[in-house]
Formats: structure tokens, sequence, C-alpha cells
């Protein structure tokens, strides 16, 4: 429990710098070691999840976890790392062209589309939309086939980065987190999904993509009209909210990657499994653990 308390206040001091450093009221440094936490409890309550870990946002130290180092499926979740090995390619403005088999993919598999349709022209960018808001299979196909090249290759550079980031707990089997095949589904673990999700959020092509909640493309010479939602039900409805991911299967359940700003307290955490099937459960685990934080912080932070 003293080390919890030691983290917490470390958390503490590190939201009055950034306070200072953006103009915000905030009390001295000097004054943090006396703020007195007055409720302090092992672990949040009623968080469903399989899996799970939370953190804070500065070094991505752990503030709690379940089974934090258990490889588990991770369903759609998977398409942050297809995303970060995209951002991390560059030429995001380049044009790419739908293939036939993408769609054919989506529907072999029952996969989450983003309506895209064989023969459309768009830019990485904009599959990256469709990518992360509606969490399109259709997308993760188009792209991995581009910046592979192949399935096969872009699969490669995604268990490569994997590897390259320390993630021991990470297989890609999939630029989807489909069970593809069906006998070896991608998986990872909580911890190493925080990790993943720090080094995404650190790119703002990644970050201005995963926070939105909406993103309307219009129709042009080589594409037809879509409107993306996200499926990310935090975003918009719980404070502070700024991404991540969501994802489901029936061997995954219901699953949340996540972070949030609150007073200049970045926290990030993930949850797998909260449920068989209802993206609702992901989303209460989810603030469970972040309201386990936020609300003793910010009764005590002196923060206008």
């Amino acid at each position: 429990m003293r080390k919890f308390a030691q983290l917490l206040q470390a958390v503490i001091a590190g939201a009055l710098v950034v306070a200072v450093s953006h103009g915000v009221t905030a009390a001295p440094a000097s004054s943090v070691p006396h703020i007195q936490l007055p409720w302090l409890v092992s672990e949040p309550g009623g968080v469903q999840a399989t899996g799970a870990q939370l953190a804070e946002g500065f070094t991505g130290t752990a503030l709690w976890s379940r089974q934090a180092n258990t490889p588990i499926p991770i369903a759609s979740i998977t398409k942050v790392m297809t995303a970060l090995v995209v951002v991390e390619a560059g030429d995001l403005d380049r044009t790419i062209t739908v293939p036939q088999e993408a769609i054919a993919y989506c529907s072999r598999h029952d996969g989450s589309t983003a309506g895209l349709a064989p023969g459309e022209v768009l830019t990485a960018r904009q599959l990256l939309y469709a990518l992360m808001l509606p969490s399109g299979c259709d997308a993760a196909y188009t792209l991995a086939e581009t910046y592979g090249p192949g399935q096969d290759g872009f699969i490669a550079r995604m268990n490569d980065t994997a590897r390259g980031m320390g993630l021991a707990g990470t297989f890609f089997t999939d630029p989807s987190g489909l069970p593809v095949p069906t006998d070896h589904s991608t998986y990872s673990t909580p911890a190493d999904l925080v990790t993943l999700g720090l080094r995404a959020m650190r790119l703002p092509a990644f970050r201005e993509i995963v926070s939105s909640q909406s993103y309307h493309l219009p129709a042009g010479p080589g594409n037809r009209d879509h409107l993306w939602q996200t499926t990310n039900l935090l975003l918009g409805d719980y404070p502070g909210t700024i991404g991540i991911k969501t994802g489901w299967t029936d061997a995954a359940g219901t699953c949340l990657l996540f972070e949030t700003v609150r007073a200049g307290i970045p926290l990030i955490g993930v949850v797998l499994h909260s449920s068989p099937g209802n993206a609702v459960a992901a989303k209460d685990d989810a603030e469970r653990m972040l309201n386990w934080i936020y609300d003793p912080l910010l009764s005590v932070l002196p923060i206008g």
C-alpha cells in the first residue's frame, strides 16, 4: 500500500507540473508531498474483465492489473498495431485501391466492415480512419496488402515490431484480429497492450484519428461517400477520453484499450473479455478502473 500511495503522489506531481506548464492554476510543486489522499483501496471494484491493466500515462507504470502477463485473444485491438506499422512507415497521403479480396475477406470471416467497395481509391490516412473508427477489417486487409507488401509480409512486420518493443506475450496472425487461421488467433497480454497503446498514442496522426468520434469522407472521383462512427463508447461519454480501440470476437469477448486525460493526469488501460458480447460491459469496466484513480485525486488536486 505504501508503494501504491507513493506512486499516486508521483502521478499528482506529474499532473501539477503539466498543469503549470500549460498555465493552469495549480499549487506549487513543493506542496505536492503534503497532499493527503482521503481514500486508498487495493483495487477497483466490480471489474468483470478476465485480463486488465491500468497505468499512469507519463511512464506507463502500472497502477493495477489482473492477469497482466497472461496471453489471451485481443480481437480488433490488433488494429492498433496495424495502424502503428502504417503510420510509422509514413506516406499517409499515398493513394490505395481497395482490392476485391478485401471485401471477400470480411465476408468470409464475418468481420466488421467500413463499407468499402472494390476499386475505390482512398489515401492511407483515410483508410486509417476506416480501420480505427468502425473497425473496418476491409481497411485492415487493404492497408496490409499495400504496406506488407501482401498479408504475410505485413503480419511479419507486425510481429517484428512487437519483438522490437519487447512484447514477449504478443503474436499476430492477422491484421484485423480475426481468428485466421481459426485455430491460431492473435493474442497479447494486458501489460503488452498498455505498452503498445502508449507508443501509438505518441504518434500525432494516430492520436488524431482515435480521438475522433466520426469521420466523413465525401464522395469523390474515386470513392463513395462514407461516414464512419467510432465504436469506442467512452469517447464523448467519459470526460477526458482521447482513444483508443475496441474489440470483439467469440474467443476474445468484448475488449477495450483506452486512454484519458483529466486535470492533466493521463491514464491508459485495457480490459479483455469483459463479457461474451456486450460492449457496454467493457466500457463499464474501464470507467470503474478510471474512477478508482480519478475520483479521489480530483477531490484533492488544487487545480482550477
